[in-house]
């Protein structure tokens, strides 16, 4: 096994990688270490981890330490349900020389627990909290490949994709928040070939149904139905139904909801100004007559002044993109983001808010490497000329048309002004 992965440049064809895989978990199963033939669930698994690029003498890195990690970790939904993971799981892990593992929706290891000798095996491969443990990062593994499916899943042995990962045995299953159904993470129990049975995946299937049962007991009251709902994100003129009515406002009106909305304290007449007005020359009467015009449009009691503000919360587009993020639900967020924020504005502070969300986003897509995500965002109009997507997609999805798309890109944006594009 171990000539044929020397054979294997970096570069080598994904499909040529899997073969290898594929003669490497025959040779473990004629030596009786994995006895059956190779999965489906496994053989896709392995396609995706080769086109993400993963190496089978890589290793897990470490994102988030020691002051992250815990602050991190306390925010998360799932530090909710710990204690309950901890009284179902801890007793069978630390008798069964096993590990309790906790991820997030990125594969990220927040908590590993369980036996202590086990666990120093564990450091030894990097299966420790703040690793990141994604499929399209150490390929084939139970906690990473449950949240890249949604399902739950076991892995056997020579069934990792990383060499240094095959002595073990995992089993995981995701959890979800009962209220919008997305994956907050998954739950996982990894061991040696103690845990190859069948009855492993059903225990941490049941675990993480109870956990999504304690979350739900748990869960605040959804926003009522009369609560106002604005949508901005990929509009010129913002949408907001309240009581009952569907408004839509002018561009004007709209830049001015949604940074009221987003400032439930309030803004004075001259930060409305700036953050309204590029041209310094328009004066407060302007502005007040706007803010009359939109009580009008708006009806009685919605709109205060001294400072402006508006009388009751209302839930943004824009909020929930920022929620997710914030919580590192990226999928979540991507999947919320559905263009700028008043794409044709020119209010300062309106195109402030749409660079700083869409900077998030980005960001967070470039750390998470999900080639699905980032192809995503650059085939969207907001991402199409977005070099640090581009380069990051070709990174982990290295096909002809990503990487001639990114050598025009690159042409493009180095070619002198004035001379014609490609």
């Amino acid at each position: 096994m171990t000539d044929s992965w020397v054979a294997l440049e970096p570069g080598a064809d994904p499909a040529e990688r899997v073969r290898v895989l594929r003669r490497a978990h025959e040779a473990f199963t004629e030596a009786g270490t994995v006895p059956r033939p190779v999965r489906p669930v496994v053989a896709d698994s392995w396609r995706r981890s080769a086109r993400a690029g993963v190496g089978p003498d890589g290793t897990a890195s470490v994102e988030l330490t020691d002051g992250d990690l815990g602050a991190y970790r306390a925010e998360h939904p799932l530090a909710r349900v710990m204690p309950l993971f901890r009284e179902l799981m801890g007793t069978f892990a630390a008798d069964g020389e096993h590990l309790l593992a906790v991820c997030d929706a990125h594969g990220r290891l927040l908590w590993v627990e369980g036996h202590a000798a086990t666990r120093r095996q564990a450091d030894r491969m990097n299966f420790v909290p703040g690793a990141r443990w994604a499929e399209s990062a150490v390929g084939t593994n139970a906690p990473g490949t449950a949240v890249a499916l949604d399902r739950p899943v076991q892995v056997f042995a020579a069934e990792h994709f990383i060499r240094r990962v095959q002595p073990w045995t995992c089993a995981a299953a995701p959890v979800h928040d009962p209220r919008t159904g997305r994956v907050l993470g998954a739950v996982d129990i990894t061991g040696g070939n103690g845990l190859a049975h069948p009855h492993s995946l059903g225990f941490v299937q049941a675990v993480a149904r109870a956990a999504e049962a304690h979350l739900a007991l748990l869960a605040p009251e959804p926003p009522a139905a009369d609560t106002p709902r604005l949508t901005v994100l990929g509009r010129d003129e913002a949408r907001l139904v309240t009581g009952g009515r569907e408004i839509r406002l002018s561009r004007r009106h709209s830049e001015i909801l949604i940074l009221l909305a987003g400032r439930p304290e309030g803004m004075t007449g001259d930060e409305l100004l700036c953050a309204l007005y590029e041209d310094e020359s328009v004066t407060p009467v302007t502005l007040r007559a706007e803010l009359a015009r939109l009580r009008g449009v708006l009806g009685p009691g919605f709109l205060a002044s001294r400072p402006y503000r508006l009388t009751a919360a209302i839930e943004s587009d824009v909020a929930v993109v920022e929620r997710r993020l914030a919580a590192g639900a990226v999928t979540a967020a991507v999947s919320a983001y559905t263009g700028p924020p008043l794409p044709t504005s020119r209010a300062p502070a309106v195109v402030r808010l749409g660079k700083r969300l869409a900077d998030g986003l980005r960001a967070a897509l470039i750390a998470c490497g999900d080639p699905d995500l980032l192809a995503d965002w650059a085939h969207a109009p907001w991402g199409e000329d977005d070099l640090e997507v581009w380069q990051a997609l070709a990174a982990v999805r290295p096909t002809a048309a990503i990487r001639a798309r990114l050598a025009s890109l690159r042409s493009e944006l180095t070619a002198p002004a004035g001379w014609p594009r490609p």
